[in-house]
């Protein structure tokens, strides 16, 4: 029972301590993986099947803008939109912001399955070094006693 009890509380630990060090470090890349390729033809490719109406061919449409800098001066951009283009070549749809929110989201779903995924393989590991650390101060301090 005390071993049983031992390793439920070294299991919480170190599932507790494994997420949150390891979605730590895999969320803020996969954040930036998706909002540095999200003007990309792939993304656009690919967010466009999920927003574009059958029959249409999801383009990249961009175009010279302005964004203000922190001290408030106007400074050269680009920028992206998805174009949903029918078959004679006309726009159909329009969508300048909700693929870059579908593609980034997309990319935090990979990142949380990556996290659970590293956690799964390092738990039983992490579990087993947790558990021998416990016994091993259980049983120093019972030498001292």
């Amino acid at each position: 029972m005390n071993n049983t009890k031992t390793t439920a509380i070294s299991g919480c630990v170190i599932w507790f301590l494994l997420i949150t060090i390891i979605s730590s470090c895999i969320m803020p890349m996969a954040f930036v993986v998706g909002g540095v390729t999200s003007a990309s033809e792939w993304s656009i490719k690919t967010m466009g099947r999920f927003i574009c109406p059958e029959n249409t061919t999801p383009t990249r449409y961009s175009y010279d803008t302005f964004t203000t800098d922190e001290y408030g001066n106007a400074r050269p951009s680009t920028a992206y939109e998805l174009h949903c283009l029918d078959s004679s070549g006309e726009v159909v749809k329009e969508d300048p912001i909700g693929y870059a929110f579908g593609w980034s989201g997309l990319w935090a779903v990979v990142g949380v399955i990556v996290s659970v995924g590293l956690t799964f393989l390092l738990a039983a590991p992490g579990g087993m070094l947790v558990t021998k650390v416990l016994n091993s101060l259980r049983e120093k301090k019972t030498l001292q006693n």
